[in-house]
């Protein structure tokens, strides 16, 4: 079973995912995981998709063909789980120039590797003051995990920081 990694753009329009999942269908690919988003008139997404290796580059080739899209395309073999813990943090804050990087930086000196990163920008319930909000999924291991979540809460004096594990 060959494995794809598949991220796109197109401007929106109605039925984007129904001409995707047609083609993965046609192939008989099966889509695993995916993350898609509407983001300014443009509709782009990441996803996996398993298909066995006899209907791979036909698959390949009728999604890269696919009208009003841009595709990119990488094969791949899933990666083994290890010893490393996955947590998941909520974190909050005022928004503000540069606070992704600053924020991964941590996670990457801290010795983790950021999974999955979810963010919006929201108004305070109060005040209206721009706030940042991210779920963060990460991977560390068990014994740098407290060391990193201090880190982060001594970033800055607004970083809120919820931990699930």
């Amino acid at each position: 079973m060959n494995h794809l990694v598949i991220s796109f753009i197109s401007k929106d329009r109605p039925g984007l995912v129904d001409i995707l999942s047609k083609a993965i269908k046609q192939h008989k690919g099966n889509w695993q995981t995916s993350s898609l988003h509407h983001l300014s008139g443009f509709f782009t997404g990441v996803l996996e998709i398993a298909v066995e290796k006899d209907q791979c580059e036909a698959l390949i080739n009728a999604i890269t063909t696919l009208p009003g899209f841009k595709i990119n395309i990488e094969q791949t073999t899933p990666e083994s789980t290890n010893n490393k813990a996955d947590i998941v943090l909520e974190l909050t804050a005022n928004d503000r120039e540069g606070i992704v990087q600053e924020i991964s930086s941590v996670i990457h000196h801290q010795g983790g590797n950021m999974i999955k990163l979810v963010s919006t920008q929201d108004n305070a319930p109060h005040t209206g003051q721009a706030l940042f909000k991210a779920k963060v999924t990460l991977s560390v291991n068990d014994e740098q995990t407290d060391s990193l979540i201090n880190a982060l809460e001594n970033l800055a004096d607004d970083l809120m920081v919820d931990i699930s594990r």
